[in-house]
């Protein structure tokens, strides 16, 4: 079998059969925190997302979304599992379970899941919800073709294709779709009928009832269908019953602008109803009432923009990236057009806010890895030239140990005590002076204090903009190994050369300032 590349995004908690699901933050500075959330469970590749039932670990990359991966196998070579399924939705079965079970049970209704596998279909394309006189078959994609009037009622997917005749025979169908929140996944009902936009709803709004699932929408969806059209008198004259066919069409538009949110639509047929002449008197009043309304709501939307606006200017001013992003969406979806001068200079602040706070995020993400990444790296060579000495692999000793303690002076508090101990007794092998820094540890063993490299004194912002003396790197160009061997290849850190003028600057800036003052008679 070859290898899939694919990125894992979902796994399970605690074993290969859970049914306990979760999806990995894409960005690296969202997976420190989950890893601190998560360090006391375990990650799977869980059976019933149609995995291997394999281990996962997390993988973190900044020039990259991150992901699980499995562990390599006993032979050390890459773990082949035949998961068909990795994205971020290929546990959307197992949230639907979870959701719809929980939301039930305030209901005080019980009910029994499937994840039927229909015609040879992948696990989690269909689920099927048995209620006591009722069930759902839950279509999460287009895998398997839903079939009406077959015993259940289909909630279809958001890319499962429904056909216009069906919408009209039916009155409506329902959509389900599943939004990222976090490391989870929750579950939108949404009810789609012919020539109307689809309504979405939180679980906590929908209802089963004898007709089945049921939203919001459904009600006004059946009252508009059942009530039946004003009739018309043929002694009228030729015009009222155009007008007011006009007028009764502007009504229906304009209570479907309401529901969508839709402000400027809600203006614009105010504007139309308003100009409309020579309507009955029944329609007249119709038409009043629903100004009366449509002006009610359109206040209540000013104040809902005025305060959305406010909270965005206060969270630019705390600099809270996360809240500036969560109302930026917002923003765009209620406000994008028609803004005031003070909304659109909010608005650039915010989104000029988010911008600086990521590049700033990115640089610290990319200084902590390239430290973290030095310092394991010079870890692994301790260890090896450790070795190696001790085998007496190395013609030169006093070369290699000099580089042994340049190393272990990168790797920092990775390097072990007992390591530590070695390096001593082999520098004074090699003939280096003893360093003064020496302290007897409580049982009388010895142990270095390692000195702070310099590349973690001073941060890249300030760095990269200097020229390398060592390897001539130019200001905004990362260092490359200065090995002779002209590979050009970057290095983690910088060299220390390119560090200490920097170091140097900031030592004569502290000694200025703190030299007292010659008093003046």
């Amino acid at each position: 079998m070859r290898r899939d590349k694919r990125q894992i995004q979902t796994a399970v908690l605690g074993s290969a059969d859970s049914e306990e699901p979760l999806v990995l933050p894409l960005e690296a500075i969202e997976l420190d925190a989950f890893r601190s959330l998560y360090e006391k469970d375990s990650f799977w590749c869980g059976l019933l997302l149609g995995g291997c039932g394999g281990r996962l670990t997390t993988k973190l990359y900044t020039d990259r979304v991150c992901h699980f991966a499995h562990h390599p196998g006993p032979d050390g070579q890459p773990h082949v599992c035949g998961r068909r399924a990795r994205s971020v939705n290929s546990a959307d079965h197992l949230y639907v379970k979870s959701e719809a079970a929980a939301w039930l049970r305030t209901r005080g209704t019980q009910a029994g899941f499937e994840f039927t596998q229909l015609d040879g279909s992948p696990i989690g394309s269909v689920v099927d919800i048995q209620l006591e006189h009722k069930r759902l078959r839950v279509h999460l994609d287009q895998e398997v073709a839903p079939v009406w009037d077959a015993g259940h009622e289909p909630v279809l997917g958001v890319s499962v294709p429904v056909g216009q005749d069906t919408l009209i025979d039916r009155w409506y169908v329902h959509r389900i779709r599943l939004d990222s929140e976090g490391t989870a996944r929750r579950v939108r009902i949404g009810t789609e009928a012919f020539a109307r936009p689809t309504e979405w709803f939180v679980l906590d709004e929908c209802e089963i009832t004898d007709r089945g699932l049921t939203t919001p929408a459904v009600e006004r969806i059946v009252q508009a269908r059942s009530t039946p059209p004003p009739s018309w008198s043929p002694g009228r004259t030729k015009r009222e019953p155009d007008v007011n066919a006009r007028a009764r069409a502007l009504l229906n538009r304009l209570n479907e602008a309401r529901w969508a949110g839709a402000a400027l639509a809600v203006q614009r047929l105010g504007s139309d109803l308003a100009g409309l002449s020579g309507v009955s008197r029944e329609t007249q009043e119709l038409i009043i009432v629903a100004l009366r309304e449509a002006h009610a709501w359109l206040e209540e939307q000013a104040e809902v923009r005025r305060n959305l606006f406010a909270q965005l200017d206060q969270a630019v001013t705390n600099q809270q990236q996360g809240r500036i992003s969560s109302l930026m969406v917002r923003v765009n979806a209620m406000a994008a057009h028609n803004r005031t001068e003070e909304e659109d200079a909010i608005a650039v602040r915010a989104a000029d806010c988010v911008a600086d706070l990521s590049r700033a995020m990115q640089e610290q993400i990319k200084e902590r890895f390239l430290a973290e990444s030095a310092a394991a790296d010079a870890s692994t060579r301790v260890g090896n030239i450790l070795r190696n000495l001790q085998r007496g692999e190395y013609k030169v000793l006093r070369t290699q140990v000099e580089t042994l303690v340049r190393f272990a002076e990168t790797a920092g508090e990775r390097v072990t005590g007992h390591q530590a101990r070695q390096i001593e007794v082999w520098k004074q092998s090699a003939g280096l002076s003893p360093t003064d820094n020496r302290t007897p540890d409580d049982d009388g063993t010895e142990q270095m204090k390692r000195k702070r490299p310099l590349h973690r004194q001073v941060a890249r912002r300030y760095w990269i903009k200097w020229y390398c003396p060592r390897c001539m790197a130019d200001p905004g160009k990362d260092c490359t190994i200065a090995d002779g061997t002209g590979t050009g290849d970057l290095r983690y850190v910088p060299h220390d050369e390119r560090l200490q003028p920097i170091l140097d600057q900031r030592k004569a800036r502290q000694q200025s300032a703190t030299r007292p003052r010659r008093s003046v008679r």
